[in-house]
């Protein structure tokens, strides 16, 4: 599913060099390396301010907490995503709500979220998944509507658009993973908070460091949650790099997509607004599970996100939800596989994986 040996081969001039100078700098946490990245990626995603934090979980927790949301308030989000998203807000008294996803794109129903909202609804939580941008048109409308924030978790999605902008200009945050399998990975967890709010940027900035704005002063209680400066080389590194990444990532979804037109596999949807960057390539099939052993059995590694949606996970068994409630979501996870997608892949790879979907197909 992931190549990050070759990929490293491909760049490793550059990132040695990288990592070597921090080394021989002595700075290991925060600093000019952290600095210089938070500006980049910034700029590339066309947001006001970046904060670079440890983890994307904590970037979505840093958030809600940076916008007041808390204990008791209710936060509307999707059952079919990682469980990173929801977990934050447990961890803050913050009652997740879950709304049912669109069928085509996998993403959380505008109308579903709308249905959802009560008095003590504070914010819409969207996740970009698989790298597809969410509606930001209709969130925009309904947090506007109700008077609601709107934090978009884009953990998967760093350089898609919505309307042929980067996701910095919509919402009052949103976050990224730099988890070594994202499409800008790090050698180590590393996340960041983006945001057009100078009151988001600054709380955020507190938070990370133990709700210190410098010295020994505390005016919250903060949490340890910086992003060290090997990751930030690392990550200055890669970037570069990034653009032509996705543009491999959707070269190859255009080669899955004519190769499997007629197949009994559904394909990823795209819609008119969305610039897909493909952190997964994702497929429904009627077999999944057969289908998945078959691949395994000729080499192929497949994925399946999610095979168990959040409202039936033990974990969250307090929230009161059944079976049955979110069919959407329930039938996505009997039925989604994720096909490698990643740069370093071959075409020859790529046509291998679809002869033996076709192969499947013919005997079963």
């Amino acid at each position: 599913m992931a190549d990050l040996v070759a990929q490293y081969r491909s760049i490793r001039d550059e990132v040695d060099s990288a990592i070597r100078e921090v080394l021989e700098s002595g700075h290991f946490i925060l600093g000019g390396y952290v600095e210089r990245i938070e500006q980049e990626i910034a700029a590339y995603c066309e947001a006001t301010y970046a904060i670079g934090v440890n983890s994307g979980t904590d970037a979505l927790l840093l958030s809600l907490k940076a916008l007041g949301i808390g204990k008791g308030d209710e936060v509307i989000t999707t059952p079919f995503t990682f469980v990173a998203t929801v977990e934050v807000l447990c961890h803050l008294g913050i009652r997740p709500v879950f709304a049912d996803i669109a069928p085509d794109t996998f993403l959380l129903d505008a109308r579903a979220v709308e249905r959802s909202v009560t008095p003590r609804t504070r914010a819409i939580l969207p996740v970009d998944l698989f790298g597809q941008p969410a509606d930001r048109k209709a969130f925009s409308d309904i947090a506007e509507r109700y008077g609601l924030a709107l934090v978009y978790d884009a953990a998967q999605a760093i350089g898609a658009r919505y309307a042929g902008k980067p996701l910095g200009g919509f919402g009052d945050a949103f976050t990224l993973s730099f988890f070594p399998t994202k499409n800008l990975g790090a050698y180590g967890d590393g996340g960041m908070v983006l945001t057009n709010r100078l009151d988001v940027r600054d709380a955020v900035q507190k938070l990370r460091f133990h709700g210190s704005g410098g010295g020994y002063e505390y005016d919250a209680v903060g949490y340890c949650s910086r992003l060290d400066a090997i990751q930030a080389a690392v990550l200055h590194a890669k970037l570069r790099r990034l653009d032509a990444w996705t543009e491999s990532r959707r070269i190859h979804a255009a080669r899955y997509r004519e190769a499997l037109t007629g197949t009994r596999c559904v394909l990823p949807y795209t819609d008119d607004c969305g610039f897909h960057v493909y952190h997964q390539f994702t497929i429904r099939h009627p077999q999944r599970d057969a289908l998945r052993a078959y691949l395994r059995e000729r080499g192929i590694q497949t994925g399946v996100y999610y095979p168990s949606p959040l409202h039936l996970q033990p974990a969250y068994a307090h929230l009161g939800y059944r079976s049955g409630d979110f069919p959407e979501a329930e039938r996505a996870c009997r039925e989604v596989l994720s096909l490698p997608v990643h740069p370093e892949l071959t075409n020859a790879q790529i046509d291998y994986v679809c002869d033996a979907i076709a192969e499947f197909e013919k005997c079963h």
